[in-house]
């Protein structure tokens, strides 16, 4: 047996109690990151360093891990504190004191809940991309950084661009709503060690109390990420950079070991994906070239967000140095049968067993049973408990939602309740199952299954009655379009913009008092008609030729609708971060979905009654809808979308039979869901582009159906874009330079309207008239005068009205001046 330690304990716990939760009794007299058990026979802590003892039997020391968590705090503290640094109204050392304190704060939990292997570095001032491409000092030259450690201007002038230079490109995270900072790179960069923040969180946490494994975005994920920089052959490899950024890394691991890290994590998420032959070959070589470095240390490589494809499986296994492997085995369900069949003798295996990508509280007894299965496979000390991905995707905290009603409270889980189910099922699988706590859990899982809030048998009939149809408007869209031209009459390279405008202070102040009823309903609407008419007061000014209101009475392009209709909860804290400071709020779909009443139609008439201009309906899309929100797993996907279609197919048909001749349906998350399998593209694209087409089938020729499509990585869905039959599409373009335009080159005819973004809207920097002059200019290259739009890559809401104004004013200066340049 091992040391006897005597503590003071008041009350005198039970043995049980200081089991489930040791940490709140322990003095200072015991050493840190002991195996401490309570012994009630002589109630005092015993310090074990080897096998549990005879009187001891069933328990054994918990494997706990967690793959990554939140960074913006559970009130989003993060996110106020870099909009106010960034404003200039705080100091850098401000900003840094609010992200220490969410660091502690966050390794203390998990700490506390009993977390076994508790990341570190995970924490973001903007992305976990952008931080290797920092800590590799891979800088492009425009932001003339000088060498030495990388300070806030050069990080988020990368991030955010600034007055002189644009930002970096921002592309979707794999099929996630996060956004990560595209590396730039090429066979130029001279790569250096210009970020030690790996280290330094490391030691932070450890002067805590805090042992934590440093996680780090790996070396091959990184490289396949990037993109070659402007002026670098688009054929370039880039895995051939690997020989120049392995030192740095070996760097950074070796401060590591010094400082006294055991445990390393590596996230190769890329593995998921198609890869060939070659690319599968770079794991082998990065981790033979780091496994000399890494002696000593305990390495984990991180896979997650699906199925892990057997060649990637059976490189993974077999990389030298490794000492174990973490899987999503919420979305990898296949995975489970590699394991079986094929899992390495002597391995830990990291099973992802807790949803780090939805709000569903675990069924805790259906992952200990596929937990018990593994550890006849691996062997009980090699099996670990952990979250199917980062927890970065989920909400931070249930404790704050004060609103959600207990019934469907006790359905979910955020990212702390998670972290609390990783330790039960950890406890659990080393004889400490706590009883009580499955039972509830079991309880909630019954509930839901039988709750009559979830099910509604004509919703359900609507939409199996679907099937079979092709739901396609009767005329082409060249005939629509001459339909629609003669009734709006508009120029060549008409101008709009893609839908809301900026949230001002005052505004957002309005509608928070709305909903806490300090304002009636008629000052409400008083204010909201005045924010609108300012709104189209300076459209016409700026003689932009198709209008919107501007949205002012929404929240948030999703969660608005989802206020209104059935099926849906909504949180009050349920932040989740999508980029930098950007937070949404997904709805949660808990149930069948239908529409009660019209959503939009009053506010979008009382718009188009101030302009004789077209004013567009602004809509969100049923594919989008489900992808920026917390969706039932109960039943397939594609199901609850075709509900969501349904609605908002009513929705469009009053618009137009309110008047309303422009009606755009956001389809800013349809590539974002694309599975990262290539096998798996063509069944969700099928109902994808089916549940739009449903949405818009109904209406006339001359009603004008838009949608919009945010950063992404649109050429490998080109044709299913088409397939939409949309009538104009608005698309990001200027801040991925133009790779849109690559795909018309290419050969692709394109003959509804397009409106590829002519500048980045979420950057604070103004482009002139030149610039977006020289933009449309390009288009013009590759697309048809009669078809192209003019447009800003995005909706302006995070942006300042003294951005926008100067902004849009040059854009529809370079519009005008091009109309009369091609009339000449």
């Amino acid at each position: 047996m091992g040391k006897i330690y005597p503590v003071t304990i008041s009350p005198t716990p039970t043995a049980q109690s200081c089991i489930n939760n040791p940490l709140p009794f322990l003095s200072n007299s015991c050493p840190p990151f002991f195996s401490l058990l309570y012994h009630g026979r002589t109630n005092q802590f015993v310090s074990f360093d080897s096998d549990l003892p005879s009187f001891l039997p069933t328990y054994r020391s918990m494997a706990s891990h967690i793959v990554g968590y939140p960074r913006m705090g559970p009130k989003r503290e993060l996110k106020f504190a870099l909009e106010s640094f960034w404003d200039g109204k705080t100091t850098a050392e401000d900003l840094q004191k609010v992200s220490a304190d969410l660091r502690s704060s966050i390794w203390k939990q998990m700490s506390d809940v009993g977390i076994k292997y508790i990341p570190s570095n995970t924490f973001s001032y903007y992305d976990q991309v952008l931080d290797t491409t920092t800590m590799l000092g891979a800088v492009p030259p425009r932001y003339n950084w000088n060498g030495g450690e990388i300070g806030f201007d050069t990080y988020f002038s990368m991030a955010r661009g600034n007055a002189s230079v644009p930002a970096m490109e921002m592309t979707k995270w794999f099929d996630t709503n996060y956004h990560f900072i595209v590396p730039e790179l090429g066979p130029e960069v001279k790569f250096s060690y210009a970020s030690h923040k790996a280290v330094n969180e490391y030691k932070e946490a450890k002067a805590l109390g805090v042992d934590t494994v440093p996680v780090f975005v790996g070396p091959i994920s990184y490289l396949l990420l990037s993109k070659p920089a402007k002026g670098v052959e688009k054929t370039f490899d880039l895995l051939s950079l690997l020989d120049k950024i392995l030192p740095i890394y070996k760097e950074v691991i070796a401060e590591l070991k010094e400082a006294g890290a055991t445990w390393i994590q590596f996230d190769e998420a890329t593995l998921v994906k198609d890869l060939e032959p070659y690319q599968l070959e770079a794991f082998t070589k990065a981790y033979s070239a780091l496994e000399s470095s890494c002696s000593g240390l305990n390495v984990i490589l991180a896979t997650y967000f699906a199925d892990i494809p057997a060649d990637a499986f059976k490189t993974l296994t077999s990389l030298p140095g490794v000492s174990g492997y973490t899987f999503d085995l919420v979305r990898g369900e296949k995975t489970l049968d590699l394991i079986k069949t094929s899992f390495p003798s002597g391995k830990y295996l990291f099973a992802g067993v807790v949803d780090g990508r939805n709000i569903w509280a675990n069924d805790l007894a259906g992952s200990l049973t596929v937990l018990k299965s593994l550890e006849g496979i691996v062997g009980k000390d090699k099996l670990v408990v952990s979250t199917s991905s980062s927890l970065l995707h989920t909400a931070v905290d249930l404790v704050n939602e004060t609103k959600l009603d207990d019934e469907i409270k006790s359905w979910l889980a955020f990212a702390a309740q998670k972290v609390v189910e990783v330790n039960a099922l950890a406890k659990a699988l080393a004889g400490q199952k706590d009883e009580a706590f499955f039972a509830a859990n079991a309880a909630a899982q019954a509930s839901r299954k039988t709750s009559p809030r979830v099910n509604n048998e004509a919703v359900q009939k609507a939409a199996v009655a679907l099937r079979g149809n092709d739901h396609r408007r009767a005329t082409n869209v060249s005939a629509r379009l001459d339909a629609q031209q003669k009734k709006l009459n508009l120029p060549i390279l008409p101008t709009t913009t893609i839908g809301s405008f900026p949230q001002t202070i005052e505004l957002r102040r309005v509608r928070r008092e709305y909903k806490a009823k300090k304002i009636s309903e008629e000052e409400y609407v008083k204010a909201i008609k005045e924010e609108i008419f300012k709104v189209v007061q300076l459209q016409e000014e700026l003689d932009i030729d198709v209008l919107v209101h501007g949205e002012p009475e929404r929240n948030d392009m999703v969660e608005y609708f989802g206020e209104q209709l059935s099926g849906f909860a909504f949180t009050a804290n349920g932040w989740v971060q999508s980029y930098g400071s950007r937070c949404v709020k997904p709805p949660i779909i808990y149930g069948d979905v239908s529409r009660p009443k019209a959503m939009t139609v009053f506010w979008s008439t009382m718009a188009q009654e101030m302009t004789k201009r077209p004013m567009k309906g602004m809509l969100t899309g049923p594919v989008t809808i489900l992808n920026w929100s917390f969706v039932r797993n109960d039943q397939p996907r594609f199901e609850t979308c075709y509900q969501i279609a349904l609605a908002i197919k009513d929705e469009v048909e009053d618009l137009e039979k309110a008047g309303i001749t422009v009606i755009q349906i956001d389809e800013a998350a349809l590539r974002e869901g694309l599975p990262l399998r290539k096998a798996e593209h063509a069944f969700y694209l099928d109902w994808a582009v089916h549940s739009f087409r449903i949405t818009n089938v109904g209406v006339q020729d001359t009603t004008q159906i838009h949608t919009h499509m945010c950063y992404s990585n649109f050429n490998d869905i080109i044709h299913s874009i088409i397939n939409m039959d949309a009538d104009v599409i608005t698309i990001e373009n200027s801040r991925s330079d133009e790779k849109l335009l690559s795909v018309f080159r290419e050969g692709v005819k394109y003959g509804a309207g397009i409106g590829p973004g002519v500048y980045d809207i979420h950057s604070p920097r103004i482009p002139s008239m030149e610039e977006i002059h020289d933009r449309i200019n390009k288009m013009l290259a590759v697309l048809e005068t009669n078809i192209l739009w003019v447009n800003p890559d995005c909706g302006l809401k995070t942006r300042k009205y003294g951005e926008v104004k100067p902004a849009l004013e040059n854009m529809v200066t370079a519009a005008k001046k091009l109309r009369a340049e091609l009339a000449k």
